[in-house]
């Protein structure tokens, strides 16, 4: 009798997490959400890649030892990324949205602690690196574009990553909310 009491102890002292009303269906919405986010994120990333590597064969980079560096620098990172993006979705596509309310939400708080250091991270890390290969680049730019035309990439360059860095500011910490949420 007495493993029937420490069994029957044992249940009752577990942490007795409630679902809410319609749980199921706002978990399966935002689990949702994130998975679109991370595809999309994929295709933004995959697209980048192929311009970048085109570009390279366009320019011949591979004859020029700085352009291919900068080039790497560039591509490598983001490779990388769409890899951590894909892996980050097929953990959240392992999670189990039909587990207890206990075990979802732990699995939930693991893939969030991930997130968060995939962004917090990696992500500046990743962004350097872009703009490292970027500024290797200019450069070359300058020694192949004519005046205007180098001017208006430095100048669309920084615009277009003060705008990129918003954004992906701003993706990220609404991406991190939902999981919070999921979490709690």
């Amino acid at each position: 009798m007495k493993d029937f009491e420490d069994l029957k102890s044992d249940w009752d002292s577990q942490i007795n997490v409630k679902a809410p009303n319609n749980g199921s269906e706002k978990v399966i919405k935002k689990v949702l959400f994130v998975k679109r986010k991370q595809l999309i994120t994929n295709i933004v990333l995959g697209v980048t890649v192929v311009i970048l590597l085109i570009f390279f064969f366009y320019i011949k980079a591979y004859n020029n030892t700085t352009a291919a560096s900068a080039l790497f620098l560039m591509i490598t990172p983001l490779l990388v990324r769409v890899f951590m993006e894909f892996s980050s979705r097929k953990k959240l596509e392992s999670i189990n949205i039909t587990a207890n309310a206990s075990t979802f939400k732990k699995s939930m708080i693991d893939y969030y602690k991930k997130r968060i250091k995939t962004h917090y991270v990696f992500t500046p890390i990743i962004a350097v690196l872009y703009l490292a290969g970027f500024i290797m680049l200019l450069p070359f730019f300058k020694e192949e574009l004519s005046v205007g035309f180098y001017t208006y990439i430095k100048i669309s360059g920084i615009i277009i990553f003060i705008v990129l860095a918003v954004f992906i500011r701003k993706e990220i910490l609404k991406e991190l909310k939902i999981l919070k949420e999921l979490c709690n």
